[in-house]
Parts: C-alpha cells; structure tokens; sequence
C-alpha cells in the first residue's frame, strides 16, 4: 500500500493551528495541554489522599514545590539531551528571543524523566513541609500523573512534533511538509507513526490497570508509583526506539531509551524491596507525631501550628454523682 493510498483510507490529520489569541496574548496549546493535565493530577490525588486521611487539599501545599522544579528540571534534562540543536553552529541559545532558545520552552521541549527528578525532589520537600509520608503520596499520585502524561502527549499532536518513523498503516500521522521537523527527501504524502497516539492509549490503559492493581493487591510504601515507573517506561521504550526526532545516542541507543531502562529496573526494585522491608500495610498517609487534627468538618493548617486549640465543650461525666462544677474544672488544665 502507497502512503497516498493509506492516507485517503484513514490517516490522522495534524492540527492546522497550534495556537490561539486572546486578544493580542497567544495561548500556547501545548502549554494548555500541560496545564490540564497539572489540573487532573492534582484533582486526583487530592481525592485520594483524602480518603487516606490526608487534610483536604494538602497536596496543593506539596503542589506548590513539585510542579515548578518539574518544569525546571524538564527542560535542563531536554536540553542537555539536544545539545546539537540548542548548542549547534549558528544557534544563539542564551537569547530569549531567538527560536531555539535555551529559554523558549513555550516553543516545546519538556522530558518527562527531567520532570520526575525534579517533581520528586519537589516532593519530597513538600512532604517534610506537610507531614505527609512520601511514599503515600507517591502512590496517591501515580495513576493521576500517568493521566496527566497521557493528556500533556496532545500538546505534540498540535506542534507536529515526535513523530515515529514512515509507516504505510492507516492510522498514520499526516505532517505538514512545511513543518521544520519534516524529514527532508522524503514525498509530501508521507504518514508517520503517530507516537503521541501509543503513548495516550498506553497510559490511559495504565491508569485503570494502576487503579486496578492498587485496590486489588493493597500495593503501599511506594509499590504503587514503582508499578507506575515500570508501566509507563516500558512503553516508553517502545515509542522511543521508533521515533525520529534527533536525540544523542549512546551505546546505539537514544538516551530517553536508556532513561526507560533505567525507570523500569527502578521500578521493579522499589516494589521488591519495599514489600521486603514493609510486609503490611501503612498506618497512616502522615508521618508519626504529624497527623492532621481535622474536626468535624473544619479544615486545619497539616503543619505544627500553636494557632489552632481546642475550644470544644468538655465530655460530660457518666458519674451522675459528679457535679457540673466539677467536670468544668478539669479543662483549666493543660
């Protein structure tokens, strides 16, 4: 079957635009796509951190910490992975407005791997702040990041960018050849493996497997986001051995393909060690001596605070011999 064949059968066409104006202000659909998926993840793991026990909303405490160095250490890791393309003859890569700028991440080119070392650092640092235990955050978050990574992936879709390979299949991706990451010599007709396509299916099913998994085998302490390292890496090996945008290789291997590899033995080694070290299930998704002290349904600062007492009437007394002179008397005490 000819490209031009495949393509009048059932090609996937590109968006045309990959912006919008409001007003004179351009609105990035790649950044929208990242931003909703942020927005899900967040919604997500509130909601199951709260059925843990968490305080309503801690997770935008952590939040506030994770998403930023994400960002930051996406786009150090993307650019230390390309250095030709910022770094090449002729780039101008310190200039901010220059196309190609080390700084122009509105232009694209984000790694997720980059953003996991950072977001956890993030983390990690927020969790200190909150009292909330890394590991039950981590597993509060894995199947709500995966969705997020699934949704960030149309944000390529509409840049035409991190395509695959030329395929004769039908579901090929149609790229304008006018767009720079054309591959030149090749027909105008060419389709191409839509990656960001796999990698939406694959972690959307991720996520119900995620889901899936934690309820059915009680996976805590971490096990949950190593089952989601293992997931999402493994898949991303595949994406990435078919993709031709440029990247350095090592070893005969792209260097996000030895990232994958790296993820999945990480994986595989937190759920092994973690069920060795941690046989039962965590007590709580805070750290001993850091429990919320949630009332009724008033929310309270996660972190030690003198600004909040208790101001409840005392327990009456189940001795009716005891006056009420007396059971008040008891709470001048402290």
């Amino acid at each position: 079957m000819t490209h031009a064949a495949a393509s009048v059968l059932a090609s996937i066409p590109s968006p045309p635009i990959s912006e919008f104006f409001i007003g004179s202000i351009p609105v990035r659909i790649y950044a929208v796509c990242i931003i909703v998926g942020i927005i899900v993840a967040v919604l997500m793991t509130n909601h199951r951190l709260t059925r843990r026990g968490a305080e309503p909303w801690v997770v935008i405490d952590i939040a506030l910490l994770a998403v930023p160095l994400a960002i930051i250490c996406a786009r150090i890791y993307h650019v230390a992975t390309h250095p030709g393309y910022y770094f090449g003859a002729g780039s101008n890569p310190w200039n901010p407005f220059e196309p190609g700028s080390v700084w122009a991440i509105w232009e694209g080119g984000i790694a997720i791997y980059g953003s996991l070392l950072g977001g956890a650092i993030g983390a990690w640092l927020g969790c200190r702040w909150t009292g909330i235990r890394f590991s039950a955050f981590a597993d509060a978050l894995a199947p709500g990041l995966l969705l997020a990574q699934a949704l960030g992936r149309f944000g390529n879709w509409f840049n035409q960018e991190l395509f695959g390979l030329p395929t004769d299949l039908p579901w090929g991706l149609e790229i304008s050849p006018d767009n720079p990451a054309f591959p030149p010599g090749l027909p105008e007709d060419t389709l191409f493996h839509p990656t960001f396509l796999y990698e939406v299916i694959w972690n959307t099913l991720g996520v119900l497997v995620l889901l899936w998994a934690g309820r059915r085998f009680l996976l805590q302490w971490g096990r949950l986001f190593g089952l989601y390292l293992v997931w999402y890496s493994a898949g991303r090996i595949v994406w990435e051995s078919i993709r031709i945008d440029p990247s350095e290789v090592y070893l005969g291997l792209r260097s996000n393909v030895w990232a994958a590899i790296i993820g999945v033995v990480l994986g595989l080694l937190i759920m092994l060690v973690q069920k060795r070290r941690h046989p039962g299930l965590e007590p709580s998704a805070y750290v001993p001596g850091r429990e919320w002290k949630g009332r009724g349904d008033e929310a309270v600062q996660s972190q030690d605070t003198d600004d909040f007492v208790d101001v409840s009437d005392p327990p009456a007394s189940e001795d009716p011999g005891v006056g009420e002179d007396a059971a008040t008397s008891t709470v001048t005490t402290k």
